[in-house]
């Protein structure tokens, strides 16, 4: 079962996920969507990066155990973390590997300790915000910009900076350029029209795809799913988000 709510801070979600009573239930893959999440698995603490493709977690079996998460919006995670995401594109890496000594040490003896993992974890990742700041209010513009679909050269004349520079700006916030983001923000808001069932031609055209077949062979290439495997998955009994929340 999968639980998610808002944190204090805009664009940060915690999550939790408990395991599954039997081996019986569809497997959810984890789909790009531009964010990083803090997880707490297995007494494991550590960090997912930016996918660039679908990621199929282990979602049950002897290896499986309850998690907690605090996901971070695109562009949000590398100033806590201090660490530029590119450098953490498709993986998941222990937190004490990007903050050696007392630093990650601590976080993790917090969470362990906690009768609250996911409360524990969440009040990590304020302490870092406290120390590091308020998000980029570039970045965010670029965020919604793209979000919007709206053409990378423009969101780059909007937010002053030319292309080049916005590129390099987007792999260390996103981990990836901004056409790239375009593109999972794009599916991002595709499969949630697909969620509420809305017609797949219908869906393309109003997501910012040429047309259905652009859409199926995006949904393919991005999430590694047909657009009707989605869909199914989707209307299942107990539906995980769509994003990169669910697990390491």
């Amino acid at each position: 079962m999968y639980r998610e709510r808002a944190s204090r801070v805009d664009g940060v979600v915690v999550w939790t996920r408990t395991a599954p009573e039997s081996d019986d239930g569809p497997v959810y893959p984890v789909l790009p969507d531009g964010c990083m999440d803090l997880l707490w698995i297995g007494g494991r603490l550590s960090v997912a990066g930016p996918d660039t493709h679908a990621f199929t977690p282990q979602l049950s079996g002897p290896g499986f155990t309850d998690a907690v998460g605090v996901r971070f919006a695109p562009g949000i995670a590398p100033a806590l973390l201090g660490v530029p995401a590119h450098e953490l594109r498709d993986r998941r890496v222990d937190l004490t590997d990007l903050w050696p000594g007392p630093a990650g040490r601590d976080v993790a003896e917090r969470v362990a300790a906690a009768t609250d993992p996911a409360a524990a974890l969440e009040a990590a990742a304020l302490r870092r915000f406290a120390l590091a700041g308020p998000p980029d209010p570039l970045l965010r513009a670029v965020v919604a910009g793209l979000d919007a679909g709206r053409p990378v050269a423009a969101v780059a004349e909007s937010v002053g900076l030319g292309t080049r520079r916005l590129h390099r700006r987007s792999l260390d916030a996103f981990g990836y350029g901004p056409k790239t983001l375009a593109r999972v923000l794009r599916l991002q808001r595709a499969l949630a029209l697909v969620r509420a069932s809305v017609p797949y031609a219908e869906t393309a055209v109003v997501a910012g795809y040429a047309d259905q077949a652009h859409l199926a062979r995006e949904t393919r290439e991005l999430a590694g799913l047909t657009l009707g495997a989605y869909a199914a998955l989707a209307n299942s009994e107990t539906p995980q988000p769509s994003g990169s929340s669910t697990t390491a």
